[in-house]
């Protein structure tokens, strides 16, 4: 008898079978690694993208301006918290509703317009009001629209920057404020430069004019008394000379008229001298600046006084506005010299009307004191305002003015490290005004 076979098990594989299940675990591997590192970077993509999301989100919510996006049909997809917080709105109220919601009936129209084409390239500017949640408008907002691109160049949106009116009227005041600044700074700067220019010249021109004019002015008062015994010597002559002769001799060199106008002459001449004697000395003032003087000096007081002197004999009334403690630092003598000119200048302006009334005011600013000096008279033609504190320009008429006053006043105010101007009043006549540093604010 043969040798029974043991039965066939089943489960048991063969060599092929057991190869080609090895190979279906091996893919089975590989698949599930690929999966999972597929996994692994769909992550690490989702984590930047939501890392992008977060940026851009903190950029619009950390912007001042509002935001709008709205897609091609005019919907909105995107707005940011400036926007919410100005309208009440919620962004979910937002999100997918017609851009017209946000905007007043008035603009419904114009706005519609603004839904990009696709063959559409720019677009303009706007002001428009935007519409509160409650129904009421806000305050109007200047617009600027700008068109969003797809990955591939086409017109996908709209994007939306707005910005209230008032806070950029605000900043355009701030900035005409900067530029008028700048501008009169400006002005000081080379108004000062050419005071400096022509006090170098001046001082020349005085240093040498005052000797001749000493000599003239000696010469002149020998000569009165001259002529004073000329005078007695040939009437005493003339006495004794005979009648026809004397008659001749009269008639020919014309004595009567000599000795008549011989004195009115040597007076005028002497007065000239005197005047450009003046002249010289108020040159030579502006040869050199005082040191800085460290006297604590009440303007306040200074203007009384002042008011005192300079209206002496003169018909017209003040209106004095003066606070306390109105401390400066400088000279007395100079303060009350300018507050004089200014106010003789004030009152010589309004020249042969009726009001002499003039207008002084004086005010204690946190770093400053400043003197107001205005007149009642026609004011100032608009294109002598720049040349009022030249030397030697004056609008007073011929002889009646020397044209150095204002220039002395400016070059004092300038020693006092202070500003003076001038303007034409709204309400008529011409105002100086007078910026000196206040006593508290200067160093000791």
């Amino acid at each position: 008898m043969g040798q029974s076979q043991p039965p066939h098990n089943p489960l048991e594989l063969d060599d092929s079978q057991e190869h080609a299940w090895v190979e279906v675990i091996q893919k089975m591997d590989e698949v599930y690694s690929d999966l999972l590192a597929r996994e692994v970077d769909l992550e690490d993509k989702n984590a930047e993208l939501e890392e992008a999301h977060d940026f851009i989100d903190s950029i619009l919510e950390a912007m001042s301006d509002v935001v709008i996006v709205c897609n091609r049909q005019g919907s909105i997809i995107k707005v940011n918290r400036p926007l919410l917080d100005l309208t009440g709105f919620q962004e979910t109220d937002l999100y997918g509703q017609p851009l017209n919601i946000l905007f007043s009936d008035a603009f419904k129209t114009a706005f519609s317009k603004l839904v990009p084409h696709p063959e559409i390239n720019d677009l303009h500017d706007f002001e428009a009001q935007l519409r509160h949640k409650e129904g009421n408008n806000v305050d109007p907002v200047a617009l600027n629209c700008s068109l969003r691109k797809n990955a591939k160049g086409i017109n996908d949106g709209l994007v939306i920057v707005a910005r209230p009116v008032g806070e950029l009227r605000q900043a355009y005041d701030a900035l005409n404020k900067a530029h008028g600044e700048l501008t009169t700074t400006q002005s000081h700067l080379l108004q000062s430069e050419k005071m400096a220019s022509i006090g170098r010249l001046v001082a020349g021109v005085a240093h040498e004019l005052n000797n001749p004019i000493s000599f003239l002015y000696g010469n002149v008062h020998s000569m009165q008394n001259y002529a004073k015994k000329m005078k007695s010597y040939i009437e005493t002559l003339r006495d004794h000379l005979p009648q026809e002769v004397r008659q001749t001799l009269e008639d020919e060199l014309h004595i009567e008229q000599v000795l008549a106008d011989l004195p009115s002459l040597l007076e005028g001449t002497r007065e000239g001298a005197e005047r450009i004697s003046d002249i010289v000395n108020n040159l030579r003032r502006l040869s050199f600046r005082e040191g800085k003087s460290k006297d604590r000096v009440d303007l306040g007081g200074i203007i009384k006084t002042a008011v005192l002197f300079a209206s002496k004999g003169r018909s017209s009334n003040q209106s004095l506005e003066l606070q306390d403690n109105l401390f400066v630092q400088g000279s007395t003598n100079r303060l009350h010299q300018v507050i004089v000119n200014l106010i003789e200048n004030a009152l010589d302006a309004m020249g042969e009307t009726s009001q002499h009334d003039i207008k002084i005011r004086c005010l204690h600013g946190p770093d400053c004191v400043e003197l107001y000096v205005r007149d009642y008279g026609p004011g100032l033609n608009e294109e002598d305002i720049h040349k009022i504190f030249d030397p030697f320009f004056t609008t007073k008429p011929v002889g009646e003015g020397t044209g150095l006053g204002l220039w002395i006043c400016y070059e004092i105010i300038q020693d006092h490290e202070g500003q003076i101007s001038v303007r034409n009043h709204r309400e008529g006549g011409a105002e100086f005004k007078v910026s000196l540093p206040a006593f508290k604010a200067r160093a000791l």
